[in-house]
C-alpha cells in the first residue's frame, strides 16, 4: 500500500473533524508553511503528544569513507531532526491506545468526504442572502426606570465557630549514635 499523500490526508481529516475539505486543505497548507518557516529560522516546534521539529547544526568532524575505509573530513552541516513524541510512539506500537477514527476517515469513503462539514457550514444560498441584506434593528424606546427608595435589610450573622485548640509539638530526645567500630 502506498503512503497517504496530502490530498488523502485532507480527506481523512475532513471526515474525522467534520469540516469542509477546502478548509482542511487550506489549514494543512498553512500548517506546513508555518512549520517550515519557523524551523528554518532555527526555532523548535513541539506539538505535545505528537511530534517535535528541530533544526540542528552539526560541526565538522573526522570520519571514514565507507567504500575505501580511509579517514576523511566531513564539513559542518545543518540537518532537520523530527522526533516522535512518546504518546504518539505508544499509540503506534499499541493500536489499542490509538484514537478511534470516524467512519469513512480511513479507509477513505468519498460519500463521507462530501458530507463532511455540511452540518457546520450554512448552505450557499443562505450565505448569499446573509451578504445581500444585513439585518436592521428597529430602535426601541424605553421608559426611564423609576427608582424605588432603597431599604436596608437587617443582616443576620451566624455565630462564630471556634477553631480547635492546637496541640503542642512533642519534643523527642535526640537519637543516640552507635559507637564507631574499629577494624
Amino acid at each position: 500500500m502506498s503512503p497517504m499523500n496530502k490530498r488523502e490526508l485532507a480527506k481523512a481529516v475532513a471526515v474525522q473533524a467534520d469540516v469542509d475539505l477546502k478548509t482542511v486543505g487550506r489549514v494543512l497548507e498553512g500548517f506546513t508553511d508555518v512549520v517550515t518557516g519557523v524551523t528554518a529560522k532555527g526555532e523548535a516546534i513541539a506539538i505535545s503528544g505528537f511530534v517535535k521539529f528541530v533544526k540542528v547544526d552539526r560541526p565538522a568532524r573526522l570520519g571514514r569513507n565507507p567504500a575505501t575505509g580511509e579517514q576523511m573530513m566531513f564539513k559542518a552541516s545543518k540537518k532537520v531532526r523530527v522526533s516522535a513524541a512518546k504518546a504518539f510512539r505508544d499509540a503506534v506500537m499499541t493500536p489499542s491506545k490509538a484514537p478511534r477514527l470516524a467512519r469513512g476517515a480511513f479507509p477513505i469513503i468519498e460519500e463521507y468526504v462530501k458530507k463532511a462539514g455540511a452540518l457546520s457550514a450554512p448552505p450557499a444560498a443562505a450565505k448569499k442572502a446573509a451578504k445581500k441584506a444585513p439585518a436592521k434593528r428597529a430602535a426601541v424606546k424605553r421608559a426611564p426606570a423609576k427608582k424605588a427608595p432603597a431599604k436596608k435589610a437587617a443582616v443576620k450573622r451566624a455565630p462564630a465557630k471556634k477553631a480547635p485548640a492546637k496541640k503542642a509539638a512533642v519534643k523527642r530526645a535526640p537519637a543516640k549514635k552507635a559507637p564507631a567500630r574499629r577494624r
